[in-house]
């Protein structure tokens, strides 16, 4: 008999009740104790099916999915205090009927503009590349986050809830991987979470991405895993370090 081949794409995870719901949290420590960090603007490649890093898209290329009426609404409204300086397409916009749109699935998206999300400021324009939205939020001193569109802000952590028979919800927070978009994330050229391009922060996730992961959750929760992982590392235990560093 040959040799097994062992899994290549091993997490260790850690899991804890809820103190105040019928819910179980089960967190990656593997990706969340990584020094995955965003590169964008910085030399990544892109999510088209070659890469593009010239383009400075990230993972702007496509038009981000809302995900649900508030959070159409609640972009909408932030894009009505964009100003043209801030923003590239804000007359494209106006003049197509508003940022959003319904593809040909039936979901609801953001418009696209010259083959990428319409909010995604190019390279040439004034204020710079990068997502309008994000860029705005930072000038006026708030949080990005409470201007993008839910799946912007998160990416790439992703949260899934699992109902069992007696209501009981099972929570996990784990890194975004190539098949949460869909068929269409195979055919990306890269992805960020499964490329050591990506692995070159300076501090732990948990850490960079603090206010997304307590937005996703809950304080208590957030509070609850970092002490549960820097208190085992206080110990002298290292966490099962990301499949991309193990190479």
């Amino acid at each position: 008999m040959g040799r097994r081949r062992a899994p290549q794409d091993v997490h260790e995870y850690v899991s804890f009740e809820d103190r105040d719901e019928e819910r179980t949290w089960v967190w990656d420590v593997t990706f969340l104790t990584s020094p995955w960090t965003c590169i964008f603007g910085a030399g990544c490649p892109g999510v088209l099916d070659a890469p593009a890093p010239e383009l400075v898209q990230g993972c702007c290329s496509y038009g981000a999915h809302f995900v649900d009426d508030d959070d159409r609404a609640h972009v909408e409204a932030m894009a009505e205090r964009l100003t043209a300086d801030q923003w590239q397409f804000k007359a494209e916009s106006e003049a197509r009927g508003g940022p959003v749109t319904v593809d040909e699935d039936g979901a609801i998206v953001a418009r696209l503009a010259d083959d990428a999300c319409i909010f995604l400021n190019r390279p040439g324009f004034p204020a710079g590349p990068g997502c309008a939205l994000h860029q705005a939020a930072e000038a006026a001193g708030e949080r990005f986050m409470d201007w993008k569109p839910e799946v912007c802000w998160q990416v790439p952590l992703r949260r899934v809830d699992d109902v069992d028979p007696y209501g009981h919800v099972t929570s996990t927070v784990r890194e975004w991987k190539r098949r949460d978009w869909g068929e269409g994330g195979h055919e990306f050229h890269w992805w960020c979470t499964a490329d050591e391009g990506a692995f070159v922060g300076h501090r732990p996730v948990y850490e960079e991405m603090r206010d997304e992961l307590i937005a996703m959750t809950s304080r208590w929760a957030y509070r609850t895993f970092v002490d549960l992982v820097r208190g085992r590392m206080a110990s002298g235990e290292v966490p099962l370090p990301h499949p991309v560093l193990r190479r």
